[in-house]
C-alpha cells in the first residue's frame, strides 16, 4: 500500500501548519528568547563532517537547552517535506521559497600527490589525462566525460579510470597512496593541499566556482534557535579559508 497524491499533500500541509503553530508559540514567548528546543539540520555528508558538525557542537555547548538532529546526505533534501530547519547547499540554487545566505564557494579541482607528479609528470592540458592513472569518484562525477573551461571555451575529455569508487574519502585515500589523479571538490582535500601532500593540476582549466549557501524556510516567525545557529555557522564558514 502507498499514500495517494492527496494524502501526501495533506501530510505536507499538516507538517507545515504544525510547524507554523510551534514557531508562533516560540515567537510569542519573546523574540529575543534564549535558543531552546529541537533543531534539524542537513548538509552533504563530507561537508557536514568537516564543517557543520564542529558548528553543531559549538552551538550545543553555547545553548544547553537545545538538541540537534543532523541529517547528512549527498542529495538535495526538501526542508519542508522532511521537517528540517536549516540546510547547507553547494551549487547554484533553483528558485524556491527558501531564504538563502551565501557563505563561501568551492571549486571542482584535479589533484595528485607530489610523489606521483614527480614520477609521472604534470599534465599541461586536459588531453594529457589519457596518459595518467585516473581515480574517479562517482560521488563527484557519474560520467567518464570530464568537462573543463578556459577563457569561456569548454573542453571535454573522456577518461578511463583505473579505479572507480563511490566515496570521496576512498578517492582521497587512493590519491594519498600516490596512485594517480582524482577530481574532487576543493574543500574535500583542503587540509592536504595546505600541507603540500597534494597538488592541484590543470588549475587554469577549472570550471566556475560553485557557491555555498545556508538555506532555511522563508518565514517571518523564524525562531531564536534557528537564527542563533545560522549566525554561528555563517560566521564560521565565512572565516574558513577552505571556502574562499
Amino acid at each position: 500500500m502507498r499514500t495517494t497524491q492527496a494524502g501526501t499533500r495533506y501530510l505536507s500541509d499538516a507538517k507545515r501548519i504544525l510547524n507554523d503553530v510551534q514557531m508562533a508559540s516560540d515567537a510569542a514567548a519573546g523574540i529575543n528568547t534564549t535558543p531552546k528546543g529541537h533543531l534539524a539540520i542537513t548538509a552533504p555528508v563530507m561537508f557536514g563532517r568537516m564543517f557543520v558538525m564542529p558548528a553543531i557542537v559549538d552551538y550545543l555547548q553555547r545553548y544547553p537547552e537545545t538538541e540537534v538532529d543532523a541529517v547528512f546526505l549527498d542529495r538535495v533534501v526538501n526542508l519542508l517535506e522532511e521537517g528540517l530547519d536549516v540546510g547547507v547547499r553547494i551549487g547554484e540554487l533553483p528558485d524556491s521559497s527558501m531564504r538563502a545566505l551565501r557563505v563561501g564557494s568551492v571549486r571542482l579541482i584535479l589533484c595528485a600527490s607530489t610523489k606521483y607528479l614527480s614520477q609521472h609528470g604534470i599534465p599541461q592540458q586536459p588531453s594529457d589525462l589519457i596518459d595518467h592513472s585516473i581515480i574517479s569518484s562517482s560521488a563527484v562525477s557519474g560520467s567518464s566525460d570530464w568537462r573543463f573551461e578556459q577563457s569561456n571555451n569548454q573542453y571535454s575529455v573522456k577518461v578511463k579510470p583505473r579505479i572507480t569508487v563511490t566515496s570521496n574519502d576512498v578517492a582521497i585515500e587512493a590519491v594519498l597512496e600516490d596512485f594517480g589523479i582524482t577530481r574532487l571538490l576543493s574543500y574535500q582535500v583542503a587540509p592536504y593541499l595546505a600541507s603540500g601532500e597534494l597538488k592541484i593540476v590543470l588549475g587554469n582549466y577549472e570550471p566556475k566556482a560553485m557557491p555555498v549557501h545556508i538555506v532555511h524556510r522563508e518565514n517571518h516567525l523564524t525562531t531564536a534557535k534557528v537564527r542563533a545557529f545560522i549566525d554561528l555557522i555563517a560566521q564560521r564558514l565565512r572565516d574558513d579559508k577552505a571556502l574562499y
